[in-house]
């Protein structure tokens, strides 16, 4: 297995995990439960820091560009699919983001919008990552010749060095876990919604 390859799907499978305590925080909120404003926060951060401007940069400025060299156009086929999903979820992080900003509790209607884009994103998010681990990586495998995937391992370790500032990956996916253990995932959901392929969002 090629070395960046590998990294990008361990990357995929802390992502996973924090989505399914995203998951988790969205069934209290569902219940009626109270959950902290910079909660939401904390959860953007992490997609933003490290889903998107750490694992999705690699894709984007690094394995992307060697697929469009081999073959791959961005504009449609796989790799346009994959970067229009990029920016959905990006879309629904923004709003996350905002409703942590300022101060005192979730209302109602913040809470309800809360729900709305965790909802939104983590099938999303869950399902982009399935079509990369089963169908994108296995195809730039096979298509990108040995030289080319031979520089893919290094243009992305560089990448982290040269983007992500000393000690942020390891800060990031210290995040992670505290976010892991406030809200646990639930595991049997995370694989409901990994199987629904094509579904917009679940409800509660």
């Amino acid at each position: 297995m090629n070395k960046a390859i590998e990294q990008m799907m361990s990357e995929h499978r802390l992502i996973v995990r924090v989505l399914g305590a995203l998951d988790t925080l969205s069934t209290r909120l569902a219940s009626g439960q109270s959950v902290p404003r910079a909660d939401l926060a904390r959860f953007a951060t992490f997609f933003r820091e490290f889903a998107d401007r750490c694992h999705h940069g690699k894709e984007e400025d690094r394995l992307f560009v060697a697929m469009n060299h081999h073959g791959f156009p961005r504009e449609y086929g796989p790799v346009g699919v994959m970067l229009s999903e990029h920016e959905a979820g990006r879309q629904e992080v923004r709003a996350l983001a905002r409703l942590g900003q300022g101060d005192g509790p979730l209302s109602a209607e913040e809470a309800r919008a809360a729900r709305a884009h965790a909802d939104q994103f983590v099938p999303l998010l869950l399902q982009h990552i399935q079509k990369e681990d089963n169908v994108l990586y296995p195809m730039a495998l096979q298509s990108l010749p040995p030289d080319a995937l031979a520089s893919l391992e290094a243009v992305c370790a560089q990448f982290d060095q040269e983007v992500m500032k000393p000690g942020e990956i390891e800060r990031l996916k210290a995040l992670a876990e505290a976010l892991i253990a406030d809200y646990p995932p639930d595991e049997d959901r995370l694989m409901s919604f990994a199987a629904c392929a094509g579904c917009a969002a679940h409800g509660h």
